[in-house]
């Protein structure tokens, strides 16, 4: 499912990230790669998504958020 997909409080683990090389690279220095869990803090109207990684809060915008693909936190 996408980022966008999942539920407030949830954490899940990201499967993929596919976006621009650029902003690919990007968001793995921002700790966002294959493997790490993420938990959904909040999700708005427009489409962005916030987002707790690694103790950082990130807001996602909806092109960036449909580029990461989650499943379950036990998930490997």
């Amino acid at each position: 499912m996408k980022l966008q997909e999942g539920k407030i409080g949830e954490t899940y683990r990201v499967k993929s990230v596919r976006t621009e090389d650029k902003l690919t690279r990007r968001l793995e220095a921002l700790g966002v790669n294959e493997d790490t869990l993420v938990t959904i803090m909040n999700k708005k109207g427009s489409g962005t998504v916030i987002i707790k990684v690694r103790g950082t809060r990130l807001a996602l915008g909806q092109k960036i958020s449909d580029g990461i693909e989650i499943g379950g936190a036990e998930d490997a």
